[in-house]
């Protein structure tokens, strides 16, 4: 195993652990809603340069990460109560287009009261690289994949062990079955919406100390983490992450052996290759409807 493969590989499990992580966050809102969020990628954007300003002005780092996320998760509660519950019962294509001018309206806030520079973040543990199988790996990248896997088995924990994650489970499920056993199917689509705005936020803080963040790069992130999603399978937790690493492990051997100029194409290219094979994503399951 060559020292370019391994580089490669690790740069890999390390942008696909910031795609699974923004996929969970697809597949928690639409699993809950049935709505496809497209203002995800902007949670991404808004916890990487919200916390990097507060570091810039003198705020801890932990006490800006947290809130950082906070942020986050406000501006996802506000987009569920002020444009996805108004619009309750409209089409699909009416709700994606909701989420697309949330996610407009985001960029743009932010392009304001930041500004349209780059900015960064001090990594958790310092810049020292570290040497693994002849390639160098940033600490901030073992923090990524890290995090991401802990993230994972909390979620697992939550819905499988916990009555508010079963009950979400349900309501997935079910919402009318679980309605009339005293479950508001609102209140765990706006918790849906949070843990969406969360895991986005966190996404942001993890990957800017390697990537610098600006008003815009959520738009890019939030694309990709949605291709995650689709080759995972829409609505699925473990297909989240599975497509996150696909995804990202892609990316990375193919700008690295064919060329950096399609990095950005190439998720767009699996959503393609993933809808054609297979539709209902890796870990997906079919769906038949009778008509």
């Amino acid at each position: 195993m060559s020292a370019t493969f391994v580089q490669f590989l690790f740069a890999g499990l390390t942008v696909g652990a910031v795609y699974a992580l923004i996929a969970l966050g697809f597949s928690l809102v639409y699993n809950a809603s049935h709505v496809i969020n497209f203002a995800q990628g902007e949670f991404v954007m808004l916890g990487g340069l919200a916390a990097a300003f507060m570091v810039a002005d003198g705020v801890p780092l932990g006490l800006a990460a947290v809130l950082a996320v906070l942020l986050a998760v406000a501006v996802a509660l506000a987009l569920y109560l002020f444009g996805i519950r108004p619009a309750h019962g409209a089409s699909v294509v009416a709700l994606i287009i909701v989420t697309i001018g949330a996610s407009i309206l985001i960029r743009g806030l932010a392009g304001i009261v930041f500004d349209r520079n780059f900015h960064s973040l001090p990594p958790i543990s310092g810049e020292e690289p570290i040497r693994i199988l002849g390639a160098v790996v940033a600490p901030q990248s073992l923090w990524v994949t890290g995090v991401t896997a802990l993230v994972a088995l909390a979620l697992w924990l939550f819905f499988s062990r916990t009555l508010w994650g079963k009950a979400m489970l349900a309501a997935a499920w079910n919402p009318l079955a679980a309605e009339l056993v005293g479950i508001d199917p609102r209140r765990v689509v706006l918790a849906s919406f949070a843990l969406a705005g969360a895991l986005g936020a966190l996404a942001g803080l993890l990957i800017t100390p390697l990537a610098p963040t600006h008003f815009q790069v959520g738009t890019m992130l939030g694309l990709k983490g949605f291709a995650a999603a689709i080759v995972g399978g829409l609505g699925s937790g473990p297909g989240a992450l599975v497509g996150g690493l696909v995804v990202g492990l892609v990316e990375s051997f193919a700008a690295g052996y064919l060329s950096s100029a399609y990095k950005d194409a190439i998720a767009f290219v699996i959503i393609l290759v993933a809808l054609v094979v297979r539709p209902q994503g890796l870990l997906g399951r079919a769906v038949a409807e009778r008509v």
